[in-house]
């Protein structure tokens, strides 16, 4: 997270000095003033002298609010002087990218006082983190599942911890790594912070701090700042069938006209899909999911910040953590079934004072969605007309005139007077006018589609009452309306846990974790509920993955009734009935 962008974005000043008034030490203070630092955010203000006081802390916050100074700042005050070679503090975060943005942000505010950060994750060879490990650390930051491999390698000690930080808590249950989660809690017996900041709270969250903090102090900073944070932000959405959903955004995106546009998809399919047919509209557009290796996903995000890239077409879960100042644009190409989700991604636009714009493509059958949004963040989100052929043409010579409008004002025209020189006895100036902005217009790619889009305008009449929303935010139990079962060929003989399942299906199919479920695993094998609708794509996507080290088959699992010893129904089609690589660990394939 940048959190000079995350500061820059904060509400409110204070007129009790600052930082200064934290009790922060000097070092501490003497690098925020460096990196621009003046006043403390809300939740920076309301956290740190607490965490600073030594007490157990329940955050709700979310992206942009400053929640990882807010945390960070208070966990580099438990650095020793002599500074030391084992951990003080352990963060825990989600992904990968944020694990690196968490490590960078304690590099900048720890760096005058010779702090020592290590992150550590998953996707990046293991001894690097063991030879950073051994060097001595101050400061750990990491995925669940790396942090509990160091812990069972002895590389990462505890002894030392005087804080552990769980960021995007919500985030972590829902990818599946409850299990880790507790292991790690359980793993510091002695007094420590509990540190726990989450953008939503369901029970899950509630019954973790009731058993792993003492007293805590909450601190929310969501509920009153979801509307402000909307209301910085331009809302609109177009309700269109599904197969008119890449045509209508095209469209939408040609006249918005986006300095940076982050696009969010459920599927890593769709979002290769997507991509590549953004790109044959023109755009410069990359893809970031889960089945990219972390060198892969570092040259992404590099193009987006350079502005080689301006769509990122990406999964939540990939996009998890991203900040990225060049946005301007947030698509929901689905509308998000959690309506918190919805606030999570818009909130990456309009900030420091600009407009963003956060633009949803809706289904006919996804308009009760929209309004579940509307009540959470008591704002309307207007139903747009898709734009016609007619409006698409309007607006592209509306940008040709305003380039060319720029362009008038350059100090150079007369350098180009030789052109209109040679010309000059073939034709007319107007007519030599028209057929140079003939040919600016159709070299800035403003071709024209010639294909209506139909639309849907109505509202369904059915209110959305809380039955809706209970099926719309379950996350587990008992199984609801349209879902299916897929029999995994592994179960507890082989080590299989739910967080495994979870983690392997989520990451590999892009759903999210509250998709996923009820999970029962037996000795030999598992049986998971997902959407009726995604089955076979989950179980085309799961065909080559390994969990825990062994390549197990899935396929749709029905159940006929009782059954005895090892006899199960299910449908005969299948993917990977057979280990296509016998005994052997297949050779670059996703492994959980």
């Amino acid at each position: 997270m940048d959190e000079q962008q995350e500061h820059d974005d904060a509400v409110g000043t204070t007129d009790d000095g600052g930082f200064a008034a934290l009790g922060l030490r000097p070092d501490l203070l003497a690098a925020l003033e460096a990196l621009g630092y003046e006043e403390p955010t809300p939740i920076q203000r309301e956290t740190i002298p607490h965490l600073l006081a030594g007490k157990d802390l329940l955050g709700q916050a979310a992206t942009g609010t400053g929640k990882t100074a807010a945390f960070a700042l208070p966990a580099l005050e438990l650095v020793p002087g002599s500074r030391g070679d084992k951990p003080v503090a352990l963060v825990l975060v989600p992904t990968r990218e944020l694990a690196m943005q968490v490590s960078e942000a304690f590099f900048r505010y720890g760096k005058d006082m010779g702090a020592k950060c290590v992150p550590v994750y998953g996707g990046q060879p293991i001894y690097r983190q063991l030879q950073a490990l051994d060097r001595g650390v101050n400061i750990v930051v990491g995925t669940p599942g790396r942090v509990i491999d160091h812990i069972g390698r002895g590389s990462l000690p505890l002894d030392a911890i005087r804080m552990l930080v769980l960021d995007e808590a919500d985030e972590m249950l829902d990818m599946g790594f409850a299990d880790d989660i507790e292991s790690i809690l359980e793993a510091i017996p002695h007094a420590h912070q509990t540190v726990l900041f989450s953008a939503t709270m369901p029970p899950r969250i509630n019954s973790i701090a009731k058993r792993y903090q003492t007293d805590p102090v909450k601190i929310n900073v969501v509920r009153g700042d979801t509307k402000a944070s909307a209301g910085k932000v331009r809302q609109m959405a177009y309700v269109v069938p599904r197969s008119h959903k890449p045509a209508a955004l095209g469209r939408v995106l040609d006249i918005e006209a986006p300095g940076g546009a982050l696009v969010f998809c459920r599927t890593r399919t769709e979002v290769d899909q997507l991509t590549e047919t953004m790109n044959a509209r023109g755009y410069r557009a990359e893809a970031l999911h889960g089945g990219m290796d972390q060198a892969q996903r570092d040259r992404v995000m590099n193009r987006l910040r350079d502005g080689t890239a301006e769509l990122l077409v990406a999964t939540d879960v990939a996009a998890r953590g991203l900040d990225v100042d060049t946005l301007t644009h947030v698509v929901n190409y689905d509308v998000p079934s959690a309506p918190e989700s919805y606030v999570h991604r818009i909130g990456r636009v309009g900030r420091a004072g600009r407009e963003g714009v956060a633009i949803t493509l809706a289904e006919p059958r996804e308009q009760r969605l929209l309004q579940n949004i509307e009540r959470l963040t008591k704002q309307p989100i207007k139903i747009e007309k898709v734009p016609s052929v007619a409006d698409l043409r309007a607006a592209q010579l509306e940008q040709t005139v305003n380039s060319i409008r720029e362009s008038l004002g350059a100090d150079d025209l007369e350098e180009y007077y030789p052109v209109l020189h040679a010309l000059r006895g073939e034709a007319d100036p107007r007519t030599i006018a028209l057929a140079v902005v003939r040919l600016y217009h159709e070299a800035a790619g403003n071709t024209v589609d010639e294909t209506e889009i139909p639309e849907y305008t109505a509202r369904p009449e059915r209110k959305f009452d809380r039955n809706d929303e209970k099926r719309v935010r379950d996350s587990g139990g008992a199984p609801s309306a349209g879902t299916a079962f897929l029999y995994v060929g592994l179960g507890r003989k082989a080590g299989i846990r739910p967080n495994d399942l979870v983690g392997s299906i989520a990451n590999e199919s892009g759903l999210t974790g509250r998709e996923i479920g009820p999970i029962r695993i037996t000795e030999t094998y598992s049986v998971v509920g997902v959407p009726e609708g995604r089955v076979e794509h989950v179980i085309h996507a799961m065909k080559d993955v390994i969990i825990r080290g062994k390549n197990g088959s899935v396929r749709r699992y029905v159940d006929n009734g009782p059954q005895s010893g090892e006899k199960r129904a299910y449908e005969k089609k299948s993917y990977g009935d057979k280990k296509p690589y016998g005994d052997k660990k297949p050779y670059g394939k996703k492994t959980y």
